[in-house]
């Protein structure tokens, strides 16, 4: 995932609410930053965008975001 995707689905899942969602909420599950600080710090976009939707608890179905069905095989 992208920074791009990353945002695009973010503002998909979160709407109006989405930029504040990435600029205000600490997630522990990236150190304790928000999704903003966690991506300048080189956390990559997909482990923030999974953080903050299990931060959200948005169902699992909506997680993969962007567009993708499936997460990406490593």
């Amino acid at each position: 995932m992208r920074r791009s995707e990353f945002l695009r689905a973010v503002d998909a899942e979160f709407g109006s609410r989405g930029g504040s969602l990435v600029a205000d909420l600490v997630l522990s599950a990236v150190g304790g930053r928000t999704a903003a600080q966690a991506m300048e710090a080189g956390v990559p976009p997909r482990d923030v965008w999974l953080a903050l939707c299990s931060e959200m608890d948005v169902p699992e179905s909506h997680r993969y975001g962007a567009g993708r069905l499936e997460p990406r095989r490593r």
